[in-house]
């Protein structure tokens, strides 16, 4: 038989990418604060799994792998799922696939946006669409709360020991700045050149760090030598994404695109610089850390945003809206850090 928890517990599915899995861990800051004794498990794809190691919020994780035998893995889950008896499942994704496990899981409630192709097996649906000053995280949280109104509560990650261990030797060195330059889509990436000019323009004292993960790397690298800059250190592949968190947090600034390093810097509250190219703030993804500055393109064009996620290549060939912004928007975001982490420097 199941245990009484065992029957209040609650799964989140967020089976996307790195950066739609930090903006999640909003969901289980709020449920800890609202049902602190609700066990709740979380469903992330293979790969994601890492970001949620050893988070005192989530009893159990759940994996899917969809590269290798997809569809018969996804069929395995909603057995285990169906097993479990969950009170509740909620669905952050408009996929087919998370609404198949959503809408079968046998949950008393089935919870998600109205635009999953399965929502109409739902016992709630709730509409995802963008307006302005609404973030992501708000239209996540809606799904706890349908209809009412609450304050946005920040993701948050929880770096373990040994990734702190593990990003302290960087962090001790003197004071430093993160930047994150690349980008699963072109669009949203500043290129390289741009970052290159920052780079040499940044003052002296800064030891730079380029974060990223293991595919990054040698694009880091190439950048690191392009730049000739002294005192910059290519991490990338190096730290995992805590650890690669925990340095951020220690951060005068980190430089960022609009892709998932800014939400790793918002989950542990990081001063950011959020580049935006392609994508615009109206869309709900910037930064949420008590420092966050965007920048982007002064002026319009008409052909922003050409997109929601970015493209592979500009679509009219000109990238003017990564290569419009100017290195001293970013090296005045730098000095507005300064100032604002002095007091917080003296009072530690």
């Amino acid at each position: 038989m199941q245990s009484p928890a065992a029957n209040r517990a609650i799964l989140l599915i967020q089976t996307a990418f790195i950066g739609d899995v930090i903006l999640a861990t909003a969901l289980l800051e709020r449920l800890h604060e609202t049902e602190p004794d609700t066990p709740v498990d979380v469903l992330v794809r293979r790969g994601n799994e890492g970001l949620l190691k050893g988070h005192p919020h989530v009893r159990k994780l759940l994996v899917w792998d969809k590269k290798n035998e997809k569809y018969g893995g996804l069929w395995r889950l909603l057995q285990q799922v169906r097993a479990t008896h969950y009170e509740r499942v909620i669905n952050l994704q408009r996929f087919a696939s998370t609404g198949f496990l959503t809408a079968f899981s046998g949950a008393e409630q089935r919870i998600g946006f109205d635009k999953n192709p399965l929502s109409f097996l739902f016992t709630h649906r709730l509409p995802h669409g963008f307006a302005p000053g609404v973030h992501e995280v708000s239209r996540n949280l809606s799904l706890l709360e349908p209809g009412i109104p609450a304050p946005l509560t920040r993701p948050r990650l929880y770096p373990t020991a040994t990734d702190e261990a593990a990003a302290a030797p960087y962090a001790e060195a003197g004071p430093y700045i993160c930047i994150a330059p690349t980008s699963v889509w072109f669009t949203k990436q500043f290129p390289q050149e741009q970052w290159a000019k920052l780079l040499r323009a940044l003052p002296a004292h800064y030891t730079v760090y380029l974060l990223g993960g293991p595919p990054d790397a040698a694009e880091c690298q190439e950048l690191l030598e392009k730049a000739g800059r002294p005192r910059v250190v290519n991490l990338a592949g190096k730290l995992s994404l805590l650890a690669s968190a925990a340095l951020m947090r220690g951060a005068v600034l980190n430089y960022v695109n609009d892709s998932a390093p800014q939400h790793l810097a918002s989950a542990v509250d990081a001063p950011t610089c959020a580049v935006f190219c392609s994508t615009v703030p109206y869309f709900g993804f910037g930064p949420l850390s008590s420092f966050a500055r965007i920048v982007e393109i002064a002026g319009e064009l008409e052909c922003k945003p050409c997109g929601l996620h970015g493209y592979r290549k500009c679509p009219l060939g000109h990238f003017q809206c990564a290569h419009g912004i100017e290195t001293q928007l970013l090296l005045s975001v730098l000095a507005e850090a300064e100032a604002w982490t002095a007091p917080v420097a003296t009072a530690r």
